[in-house]
């Protein structure tokens, strides 16, 4: 029985690397869940892996917990050994985390053990850097969130274009409070009446007398 070594990385955060020692003879299943013992998310996820092409095309689907559409295409990782799926000994697979929410991952088989330790229970995280980026659970997010923690995939960036800052959230409310679209309003009103005030008022003197010339 051989070791496989895979090395893990996040499609869009290229410094958070995994390396992850497993059996051959342990599934994907195995696999996906060592992968997210390590980046610290909730593997109870659908999930996919691909076998890949070397530039990362998908071929065949291993999935978990897929929808009922998938359920009769796809093999599942609890059933699938992952050596029945390496035929070359830098084998790539796309892994897909959390369709609802997902990240892509780039899987690659860096080196094949024909030895294993028998002091060490596999799966093994044998390398570990960087940290794995935050997911932002829906109805979660707080104004801390917001300041404090990573941006992921593009989530936010629509605060940051608008300079938004939290605490103005108190004072447009306060605006609302005090009237001050009313207040513009009547501005605008008395403004009006200035400019065309005087020259229809009613004191104006109006010669009678100059009526039959019109």
């Amino acid at each position: 029985m051989a070791i496989y070594k895979f090395r893990i990385t996040f499609e869009d955060f290229d410094d958070v690397v995994r390396e992850i020692d497993i059996k051959s003879n342990q599934t994907f299943e195995d696999l996906h869940k060592a992968i997210h013992k390590s980046t610290g998310y909730n593997a109870e996820k659908s999930s996919s892996f691909y076998v890949s092409t070397d530039n990362w095309l998908k071929g065949d689907e291993i999935a978990y917990l897929p929808n009922e559409r998938k359920k009769d295409r796809v093999v599942l990782m609890e059933n699938s050994k992952l050596s029945g799926f390496i035929e070359d000994p830098h084998q790539k697979f796309y892994y897909t985390y959390n369709f609802d929410r997902p990240f892509d991952f780039h899987v690659e088989l860096v080196k094949i053990v024909l030895d294993p330790d028998s002091s060490i229970e596999y799966p093994f995280l044998a390398k570990s850097s960087g940290e794995a980026p935050k997911i932002f659970e829906k109805n979660s997010v707080s104004t801390d969130d917001v300041e404090n923690a990573p941006v992921v995939a593009g989530e936010f960036d629509f605060l940051n274009e608008l300079n938004f800052v939290p605490e103005d959230t108190d004072e447009i409310e306060a605006m609302g409070e005090m009237g001050i679209n009313e207040k513009e309003r009547e501005d605008d009103e008395e403004s009006e009446d200035d400019e065309f005030g005087d020259e229809f008022s009613d004191n104006d003197n109006y010669d009678e007398s100059q009526k039959d010339d019109y």
